[in-house]
C-alpha cells in the first residue's frame, strides 16, 4: 500500500450548511483518536497463538463449521431494494450525523478487520487462525458495505491510508477479548433494535442500509461467540479479580455508546427514536445476551444510573465546547469537564453489579 496522503473519491462530493464534504474529510474523521472513536488494536499475537481449544472442541467446531458456510456471502451488494438516496436534499444536521454515523461504523468494522487479519497472518495455530481469517472476511464486507454507502456520496473513507497512518492502541489479549466480545455484541444488540423498529415503522427509513442489518448483525452475533469460546478456553479469564476488569469493560462500553448516541439527537429523530430508551433497550439485550460467559450484569435499573450517564454525557459536551473555545478558559473548562466525566465514571462502576452463574455451554442463536 502507498503512503500518500487520501485522494479525493469524486470531483463533486456532498455538501453540509455549504461546507464540502469529501474522502478527505471523512478520513479525517476517522483518523480521529478519541476516548468516543473506533481505535484500531494490536495485541501479543503469541500469547493467542498458544490458545488451545480442545477444551470447547465441540462447540468450536459448529461455529467453525457454521462460518465456513458463509450464509451471507452474497448478501452484502446491492440489488433492487436500494433505493436512490437524495443525499443533497437531506436536512443538513440529519446528513452530517448520519455522515458520522457511517464512518465511526465503517472504521469500527475495518479495526476488526486489521486486527483478524494480523492475528491470521501471525499465527501458527490452525483452529486460531482459521477463525480470524474467516471474521476478517466478514468484517471486510462489512467495512466496504458501509464505504459503497459513502462512495454514493462521494465521500468514501480512504481505507488504506487508515491502514498505515491511525495510530493503533496495545491491549492484552484478555482486554481484546473482553471489548472485543462486548463491540459484537452490542454491535448486534444495537443493529437488530434498529432493523425491528424500521420493519414496524418503515416510513422512518430513511436510508436503504438499514434493509441490510438483519443478517449483518448475525454476523456481529457470530462473532461474539467466537470470543466467548475463546474466554472459555482458560477460566481464570471470567472470574476472581478479572471480573473487575469485566466490570470496567462493560461500564465503559456502555458508557461510550450512551454518549455517542447524544451526539446524533437529529439522527435518532429521523429514525424515530428517543435515544435514552434505545440505550436501555439495547444494554437490556447485551446485558442478558452476555449471561452466557460474564458472571455479572450491569444493574441498568438502578436509581443511579440513567442520571450519572446524563451527567457523563453533559460533561463531554461541555468538553468537547472547552476545547474548541481555546485560551486559558479553554483549557481550564477542559480540566473541570474531564474530572466531572470521571467522577461520573465511578459512580457508574462502584454501583453494585448483579451475579449470575454462568451456564455450562455458551451456545447461543440470535432471537432478537
Amino acid at each position: 500500500m502507498n503512503m500518500q496522503a487520501p485522494k479525493r473519491e469524486a470531483p463533486t462530493a456532498t455538501s453540509v450548511d455549504g461546507v464540502p464534504y469529501d474522502s478527505t474529510v471523512t478520513t479525517d474523521i476517522a483518523m480521529q483518536d478519541t476516548l468516543l472513536t473506533p481505535r484500531f488494536y494490536t495485541t501479543d499475537f503469541d500469547e493467542m497463538d498458544a490458545i488451545s481449544v480442545e477444551g470447547v472442541r465441540a462447540d468450536w467446531d459448529a461455529l467453525i463449521a457454521k462460518m465456513e458456510a458463509d450464509p451471507n456471502k452474497g448478501h452484502f451488494k446491492k440489488n433492487e431494494d436500494w433505493d436512490t438516496v437524495d443525499w443533497e436534499g437531506m436536512e443538513p444536521q440529519l446528513k452530517k450525523e448520519f455522515i458520522d454515523f457511517l464512518v465511526s461504523s465503517c472504521t469500527a468494522e475495518f479495526s476488526g478487520c486489521v486486527l483478524y487479519k494480523e492475528m491470521k497472518r501471525r499465527g501458527s495455530n490452525k483452529d486460531i487462525t482459521q477463525l480470524f481469517q474467516l471474521m476478517a472476511r466478514d468484517e471486510a464486507r462489512h467495512a466496504g458495505f458501509i464505504n459503497d454507502a459513502l462512495r454514493e456520496a462521494g465521500i468514501a473513507v480512504n481505507l488504506g491510508f487508515l491502514t498505515q497512518k491511525k495510530k493503533y492502541t496495545y491491549f492484552r489479549p484478555k482486554f481484546i477479548y473482553y471489548a472485543t466480545y462486548l463491540s459484537e455484541k452490542i454491535g448486534y444488540a444495537r443493529y437488530i433494535t434498529i432493523y425491528r423498529h424500521l420493519e414496524a415503522h418503515p416510513d422512518k427509513r430513511f436510508h436503504p442500509i438499514f434493509k441490510w442489518f438483519k443478517e449483518w448483525c448475525n454476523d456481529e452475533f457470530g462473532h461474539g461467540e467466537a470470543f466467548a469460546l475463546l474466554m472459555k478456553t482458560d477460566p481464570k479469564l471470567t472470574t476472581g479479580r478479572n471480573v473487575w476488569w469485566i466490570k470496567f469493560f462493560l461500564t465503559a462500553v456502555y458508557g461510550t455508546m450512551y454518549v455517542r448516541d447524544h451526539q446524533r439527537p437529529a439522527f435518532h429523530e429521523a429514525l424515530g427514536v428517543d435515544v435514552d430508551w434505545y440505550g436501555q433497550e439495547v444494554f437490556r439485550k447485551t446485558s442478558e445476551i452476555s449471561k452466557q460467559i460474564f458472571p455479572i450484569t450491569l444493574d441498568i435499573d438502578h436509581p443511579r444510573w440513567l442520571p450519572t450517564l446524563k451527567r457523563l454525557q453533559k460533561a463531554n459536551a461541555d468538553l468537547a465546547a472547552a476545547k474548541a473555545r481555546g485560551g486559558v478558559s479553554g483549557r481550564l473548562g477542559q480540566v473541570a469537564a474531564s474530572a466531572r466525566a470521571a467522577a461520573a465514571f465511578v459512580s457508574l462502576y462502584t454501583i453494585p453489579a448483579i451475579r449470575h452463574d454462568v451456564p455450562i455451554s455458551t451456545r447461543l442463536e440470535p432471537a432478537y
